[in-house]
């Protein structure tokens, strides 16, 4: 079994999550960050159903190595 990225987008307005696969278009929304995989799971399940299995494997890609930076966006508008 091949893990899935997925990133939890917080709506900061309204409440709630996105949840989605960097690599697939499928997204899903809830209330709380587990209602929102649990939708993702759905969206996923409905992708493949579609699309195939083939596909939507082959649009991953291995995982990034993100960082956090402390970068100060004014100073790079002045530089």
């Amino acid at each position: 079994m091949k893990p899935l990225t997925v990133e939890l987008i917080p709506d900061l307005e309204l409440g709630g999550f996105t949840a989605r696969v960097p690599d697939i278009p499928a997204y899903g929304e809830g209330e709380t960050e587990e209602g929102a995989v649990a939708d993702l799971k759905i969206a996923l399940a409905a992708y493949v159903e579609a699309f195939g299995l083939d596909d939507a494997m082959a649009r991953l890609n291995p995982p990034s190595s993100l960082r956090q930076m402390d970068i100060e966006l004014e100073d790079l508008v002045r530089a």
